[in-house]
């Protein structure tokens, strides 16, 4: 089982992705879906494994690509912060935008709130945040992503 760890707009707030860390065992990569403002060095040395990172709308300094494509265990992955595809309005432009790149997996951020949904063939996760979340009782979120060894999908998203 490939176990990876998903986050979101931490803005600057370490703490909790630290407290995270030290839950999570075993990762083989962590996939960040921006608004770090500044703090995505002390992710990658905290990390102890692969990280797939993009810039966010509050990213103002960062030279982190917008987007980014990757596979993990036969996946297409495309990853954005989100906010270019008005994903606070609805998900069909970065759903369009996953078939037109071929993706069976998208990960954003942005909207602050957690998003786990399969539509069709297509998976779409957004991890909420670990720093100022949104949804109803407000509470840091993450999603872990497990992949098998067939490259079966399943996901937990977590709270603090």
């Amino acid at each position: 089982m490939h176990k990876y760890l998903v986050v979101s707009d931490n803005h600057g707030r370490d703490e909790n992705f630290l407290r995270v860390l030290d839950l999570e065992e075993n990762l083989e990569g962590i996939i960040h879906c921006g608004d770090f403002e500044g703090t995505e060095g002390k992710f990658a040395i905290a990390a102890d494994c692969p990280v797939y990172f993009v810039s966010g709308n509050n990213d103002f300094f960062s030279t982190l690509k917008r987007e980014l494509e990757f596979e993990l265990c036969g996946h297409k992955c495309f990853l954005t912060h989100g906010h270019h595809f008005l994903v606070s309005m609805d998900l069909e432009n970065i759903r369009c935008e996953g078939i037109a790149r071929g993706a069976d997996i998208i990960f954003f951020g942005h909207t602050h709130r957690p998003v786990a949904k399969k539509v069709g063939d297509m998976y779409i996760f957004n991890p909420g945040s670990l720093s100022y979340p949104r949804q109803e009782g407000r509470k840091p979120s993450y999603l872990v992503l497990f992949i098998d060894d067939n490259g079966d999908v399943s996901y937990e998203i977590k709270y603090l």
